[in-house]
């Protein structure tokens, strides 16, 4: 009998069985329900809990199992999301040095004060140690674990600054730096709540104080250690954010050629692009990004490391560059070609480069230019490690000459052929504009650039 009233005064709470309860009719006198009726009422009540209602039209009426809402499929695994824009680098975060991660961190945890109202000295003074030390264990944590979220995870990244991730800092040291961060800030934790858990169980006031300042020196050796996880990822944050921002739904004219054919003295002519030009090979150390305004509409502009001739598999990063923006970037390109003796690569050895990148992207929009035409002369220039079996060759004969079929041969110097080369430069570009509209318009078309 004791089951069926404890059961019965929890049911009468129960709004619905408090209705149901008090609408049967029970015999006079009667104070309880038999234990029998009390589980059929709770078995019957569980059901109509259970049961499913709609309201249409104001009245209840039950959802069948077809007419159940199918739960939701499970949010998309993050490792699957494919990651296809650019503009990472300047979103960022500023990286503070580590000294001063870690003086501000230790100025903060000072500040912390005991719990006001403990009167005894050895408790306060446990608790002060315990709250400093959590203190400064959590100022040096946040900003590590905030580096750690927003350093994007490098697979995410668009195909052309995962390359210029690679070909800028090194294959695997962006990832190298972010697992010393991560390996410091589990450090600081442990340790941090070691401390600060001995600290709470000192039996003295003295023994409170020097385990607090053990702890302190503790952390604070640790940060000076490894803290130079945090100058490598500010030095990276830093080089990343110098790297040229681009549109990739902005033409984008990319200029290619052996080392010191003049690329970078066509990049100011044709854009607000300002690189370095010097008289020795190699003076592009990276991507440089310049913009034309034309008939007010904007493209882009980018000067590359020069190309020597060599197999891909031996090129320096400074040539990997330059192919990374051909591969990833939808780029026209503008071939820059000296046939007058001045770059340091052989006419030959240009052509064979030359053939070899129009091979492998073939499909981009294309303009050949034969730089220094005022230094040309009558006869083609040789090399003496020329191999004298392709100088009977007809092709390599009219490129030395001329250079390829239809390239326009410009001097900056005279300012020969400028004209032109803008005009065409333009149209290639307008060109380049409506294949990009394009390619947006049919997502589902993949682009062979």
């Amino acid at each position: 009998m004791s089951w069926a009233t404890s059961n019965l005064s929890q049911l009468w709470k129960i709004p619905s069985i408090r209705l149901l309860l008090t609408s049967s009719k029970l015999p006079k006198g009667s104070s309880l329900l038999s234990a029998t009726e009390i589980r059929t009422t709770v078995c019957f009540c569980r059901k109509m809990q259970t049961q499913t209602y709609e309201v249409v039209n104001g009245s209840c009426v039950p959802v069948t199992q077809n007419n159940k809402q199918e739960t939701p499929a499970p949010a998309e695994d993050k490792s699957d999301v494919k990651v296809e824009t650019v503009g990472a680098f300047q979103k960022l975060p500023m990286v503070m040095p580590s000294v001063d991660i870690l003086y501000s961190a230790i100025k903060k945890s000072k500040r912390i004060s005991p719990t006001k109202s403990i009167v005894n000295a050895a408790k306060r003074e446990r608790n002060k140690g315990a709250r400093q030390l959590d203190a400064l264990m959590k100022e040096l944590g946040v900003p590590l674990r905030d580096y750690l979220d927003k350093f994007p995870n490098k697979k995410y990244l668009h195909p052309y600054e995962r390359s210029l991730i690679e070909l800028t800092l090194g294959d695997g040291n962006y990832e190298e730096v972010l697992g010393r961060l991560n390996a410091l800030k589990k450090k600081v934790n442990s340790v941090g709540k070691e401390h600060a858990s001995l600290c709470g169980k000192s039996v003295s006031k003295r023994e409170a104080e020097e385990r607090l300042a053990e702890g302190i020196k503790r952390l604070e050796d640790i940060f000076k250690s490894e803290g130079k996880a945090v100058d490598d990822l500010l030095n990276i944050a830093k080089t990343l954010r110098a790297m040229p921002v681009v549109d990739l739904k902005s033409p984008t004219l990319c200029l290619v050629g052996a080392p010191n054919v003049g690329k970078s003295s066509l990049v100011r002519i044709l854009s607000s692009g300002k690189p370095e030009i010097c008289n020795y090979p190699f003076t592009t150390r990276g991507i440089l990004m310049g913009h034309i305004h034309l008939n007010y509409q904007h493209f882009q502009v980018t000067d590359t490391p020069g190309l020597l001739r060599r197999p891909d598999e031996d090129r320096n990063n400074l040539e990997k560059l330059t192919l990374a923006v051909l591969q990833h970037l939808p780029t026209a390109v503008l071939y820059v070609h000296d046939l007058s003796g001045e770059c340091g690569s052989s006419p030959s050895d240009q052509f064979v480069t030359y053939k070899e990148v129009r091979e492998k992207f073939s499909d981009h929009l294309w303009i050949d230019v034969v730089s220094k035409c005022d230094l040309l002369k009558d006869s083609p220039v040789f090399y003496i490690t020329e191999d004298s079996s392709n100088q009977e060759h007809t092709e390599m004969e009219q490129y030395r000459k001329m250079g390829p079929p239809g390239a326009i041969h410009v001097s900056v110097m005279t300012e020969k052929g400028l004209s032109e080369l803008k005009s065409t430069v333009h149209e290639l570009l307008v060109s380049q504009m409506a294949r990009i509209k394009s390619q947006n318009s049919n997502p589902e078309e993949v682009p062979k650039t």
